[in-house]
């Protein structure tokens, strides 16, 4: 069966991109010694076991944070201090704030549900020197994003616009090898294209010049001048960040609309997450919560530092924390799709996959099992859906447990002495173990 045109959404003119790029956000900011992580799936260092002790649950009032025209229509708010003082959220509190001083952590921002319904809503730690971190704070939302592109090729495909194994040659002609290459194996990241993230040449322009805008044509061809890592495409497993940067492009050309309008209109807007979007600059809406880091030798502030670079332009995203769990029970719950696409959102074909080659180390064709795997946009981990960005101070995480219908959200910065990697993930994995000891969130591999 031909598949349906797509239909186009109306475009923005120009005037009103750029009116919209200079009031929104922008997403991921990179450092050049974890910029491999910054979106490759990677496990955190779980240390399981609720903390003594006690923790505040937030900060002061939210709206004085917000001041006059940030847009920020309906503010995330901490939880009340008496709700907050009592079972399963005085637990979690007390795991957040044991976190915050184990891992040397500037902020703690976090976010956990059970049907939609706040279990607990917390702030710890600064922002900046002064500045309490608040939970109506806006962070970069990295690779989270990613599960957008993949649920939003999904819901095209039960729109009947594509099916996931059209090849990608009438939208990306200039893509080597596209006639092989799949809108599936964009999205489930089979196609054995290198990653750029690690290239030194990359990292070193990163570290040279973190302001430097990067196009997704400069991204692409990083990529494709690497020999692939397979010959034959959608027959191991290894992460590039440049199959979403195509993805990103594919879209655009099959739906004819741009792509921050697109995953809008198909997915963030559906899940009524109003305060996740799309910039074209680095800025970010107010409140911002501030990031920090010494991956260059000196701890510095890293919030603004070009994050054009990470993924597809159009999905460089910043969100709430709010937004954040209900995204996490978004995605993860599949409310947005068919049976059969969940199905394929959660396994495209991946378990089975990755595997060590003569030409592919077993640290990159990295193995893909039943208990934990990639999916097209998003992480399998055990019983878990999830995703955890981590990028120049910042990380966050977002984890989804449907038979319980948890959702778990975190953001956090570091301070001057943290050790450095997914503490998000880690706090993350802390709660999930307390809440729920039978469905612990283990490591990718």
């Amino acid at each position: 069966m031909s598949p349906r045109p797509a239909r186009a959404f109306p475009r923005r003119s120009s005037r009103a991109r750029l009116a919209a790029a200079a009031a929104l956000a922008a997403v991921l900011v990179v450092s050049p010694s974890v910029a491999a992580d910054s979106g490759t799936p990677h496990g955190g260092d779980p240390q399981g076991g609720a903390p003594h002790g006690t923790a505040a649950a937030g900060p002061g009032p939210v709206g004085a944070a917000l001041g006059p025209g940030s847009g920020h229509r309906h503010p995330c708010t901490a939880t009340s201090g008496r709700a907050a003082a009592h079972g399963e959220a005085r637990e979690i509190l007390r795991i957040a704030e044991r976190a915050q001083r184990d891992l040397g952590l500037k902020s703690v921002i976090l976010r956990v549900t059970r049907d939609d319904r706040d279990v607990v809503t917390a702030a710890l730690g600064e922002s900046m020197t002064g500045v309490p971190a608040d939970p109506a704070m806006h962070f970069r939302n990295g690779n989270i994003a990613i599960s957008y592109l993949g649920t939003a090729l999904l819901r095209l495909v039960d729109q009947g616009a594509v099916r996931l194994d059209d090849p990608v040659a009438r939208w990306l002609p200039d893509l080597p090898d596209n006639r092989r290459i799949t809108l599936r194996m964009l999205a489930a990241s089979t196609t054995g294209l290198a990653d750029y993230v690690p290239l030194p040449a990359f990292q070193q322009a990163v570290t040279a010049d973190v302001f430097r805008h990067w196009t997704a044509k400069e991204l692409v061809a990083l990529a494709t001048a690497q020999p692939r890592w397979y010959d034959t495409p959608g027959t191991n497993w290894n992460y590039s960040h440049a199959n979403f940067v195509l993805l990103g492009a594919a879209l655009e050309k099959i739906t004819r609309t741009p792509l921050d309008q697109l995953l809008a209109h198909e997915v963030t807007e559906p899940l009524g997450l109003r305060e996740t979007r799309d910039s074209f600059t680095p800025e970010i809406p107010e409140p911002v919560l501030h990031a920090f880091s010494s991956d260059r030798g000196r701890y510095e502030e890293s919030t603004y530092w070009n994050p054009s670079w990470t993924t597809a332009p159009g999905a460089v995203q910043t969100t709430d924390i709010c937004d954040l769990a209900r995204s996490a029970a978004g995605i993860g719950s599949g409310e947005l799709l068919s049976p059969a696409s969940r199905r394929e959102l959660l396994n495209p074909g991946t378990v089975g996959l990755g595997h060590q080659t003569a030409t592919c180390p077993a640290a990159v064709c990295r193995a893909n099992t039943r208990a934990t795997h990639y999916g097209a946009g998003v992480l399998v981990l055990g019983d878990w859906i999830a995703q955890h960005p981590l990028f120049f101070g910042y990380s966050a995480s977002q984890a989804y447990l449907p038979s319980a219908r948890l959702a778990i959200a975190v953001s956090t910065t570091d301070g001057p002495d943290a050790p450095g990697g997914h503490s998000a993930h880690t706090l993350a994995q802390r709660v999930a173990a307390a809440l729920e000891p039978a469905h612990p969130i283990p490591d990718f591999g």
